[in-house]
């Protein structure tokens, strides 16, 4: 891999003038919604005939149906790989013969929904390229969303133009360090107007980059608070893939997933399923992975993150069938208020008898005006069930009926087991609590005899297929 000079401090306008003046780079631009922004960069930056074949906006419904083909929807991943499409198809058709063996063509594409006049929606939108690397090779896709967070249309418009020039130059310059470009998208930015919480590299110079560790920079670099992605590692966009869903939520290490995590899956969902504004048609099962969890315990919290260790995580949770939520939400309030912007349908979480502890204790609320009560007013104010998975101690079982909260909450928590919010999940596994999972990541990784009966099958099987958690394999012959 070649070395970069990643400049942080590079302008906006030098960027768009080094692609301005690269005589090998040139393309078109498509913008909807916000404004032609980003190509107005490089008009703006001089010697602009080098690298703009072509700009345009097709804002009437109409006239972009009859360019892009009918959509219901216009800001939507679909919409901008069709005018990434279009545009780029055009660009070999008509010039390609021409100077093809010279050029690297690229389609530059955003759909925004950016505030309105009225300022009663949020804004946001995808925006992506299709470029070439080389005169004549195949090209490549890079696919982001953003979330637009300034109140102001005219400030909104500035950042889609500095993110796209960004975008481009990335492309260009970045495209052999995906995590350098990754870094760069924000150059020039505030974390306080935009977040990117979806992007996906696709083509023969990404080949080696996993897009589920793009997942994981975006929300370990604070780009975004949440990224989503399915069990086949494609990143998703949360607000779109879980619009208008029941959505439960398992939160955990799951380091390995073992018997435990699967009994607490299935019972918890089986409950919610009872409940009566879930529709069992609409529901999204989400396991979901903190930055905190993806840490050692004990670990310094500046440490950085084990990427393999992580992977092995994913894999094992893909090959289940799990979509994966990764998120910097360590108090539940925050990942419930997160969600319900999203859907106001019924949500649930599954969570350990410890950790219907750990959200009853008050030091966890201290940075909230309000402490305990402003935290539950999010967790519990929404529609939302908490679904508690006993633990074994010292013999005894414990669960909801014999959880003593503080003297002075004792009220509160009867409140909400009275109004259905907190909830035993039943017909549990009691054998399956005598397991504790470092005790079998520990088996796994001496080599010991028995850790298989403590895990899933197909766990096992994927551990020992792919080495994973420390597992020696033997050499393949």
């Amino acid at each position: 891999m070649s070395t970069v000079i990643y400049n942080k401090d590079l302008g906006t306008k030098q960027k768009a003038l080094a692609i301005n003046l690269d005589p090998q780079i040139y393309g078109s631009f498509a913008e909807i919604g916000a404004g032609q922004d980003v190509a107005a960069y490089f008009f703006k930056a001089g010697a602009s005939s080098g690298t703009i074949a072509k700009t345009m906006s097709a804002y009437d419904m109409t006239f972009s149906d009859a360019i892009y083909g009918p959509s219901k929807r216009y800001v939507t991943e679909t919409r901008l790989i069709s005018m990434l499409e279009k545009e780029y198809g055009l660009l070999i058709e008509r010039l390609q013969e021409k100077r093809g063996d010279k050029t690297t063509f690229f389609a530059f594409a955003d759909t925004m929904s950016a505030l309105n006049y009225y300022k009663t929606n949020e804004g946001h939108g995808w925006m992506g390229a299709r470029f070439q690397l080389t005169p004549g090779g195949e090209y490549n896709d890079v696919v982001i969303h953003i979330k637009l967070l300034d109140n102001d249309n005219v400030l909104q418009q500035n950042t889609v133009g500095i993110l796209g020039v960004n975008l481009i130059y990335a492309c260009y310059f970045y495209n052999a360090h995906p995590t350098i470009f990754l870094q760069s998208l924000m150059d020039n930015l505030s974390r306080d107007v935009v977040q990117i919480d979806m992007i996906r590299f696709e083509g023969p110079d990404f080949r080696n980059v996993d897009n589920r560790l793009m997942s994981l920079h975006l929300v370990k670099f604070g780009f975004s608070d949440a990224a989503l992605f399915g069990p086949d590692g494609k990143n998703l966009q949360p607000s779109e893939h879980l619009y208008k869903k029941n959505i439960l939520v398992i939160r955990g290490r799951f380091r390995p997933v073992i018997n435990v995590h699967m009994d607490m899956l299935n019972t918890g969902v089986r409950q919610f399923l009872q409940e009566p504004d879930v529709d069992k048609d609409n529901v999204v099962v989400v396991a979901e992975l903190t930055l905190q969890a993806l840490q050692e315990r004990d670990a310094d919290p500046a440490a950085e993150i084990d990427e393999k260790d992580f992977l092995d995580r994913v894999d094992i949770l893909g090959a289940l069938g799990q979509t994966v939520l990764i998120s910097n939400f360590l108090e539940y309030y925050k990942l419930v208020a997160y969600l319900s912007k999203i859907t106001k349908h019924q949500m649930g979480v599954v969570m350990g008898y410890p950790n219907l502890e750990y959200i009853f204790s008050e030091e966890h609320y201290h940075e909230l005006t309000g402490g305990i009560l402003e935290a539950f007013a999010t967790l519990f104010s929404r529609k939302v069930k908490l679904f508690i998975y006993p633990t074994l101690r010292a013999g005894v079982i414990y669960n909801c009926l014999r959880f003593n909260p503080p003297h002075h909450l004792v009220d509160l928590y009867r409140y909400l087991i009275a109004n259905n919010k907190i909830e035993d999940i039943h017909h549990y596994q009691e054998r399956n609590l005598q397991v504790q999972t470092d005790k079998v990541l520990s088996m796994i990784k001496q080599g010991a005899e028995g850790w298989e009966e403590y895990v899933p099958a197909e766990v096992a099987a994927s551990i020992k297929e792919r080495c994973l958690f420390g597992y020696a394999c033997e050499p393949k012959v």
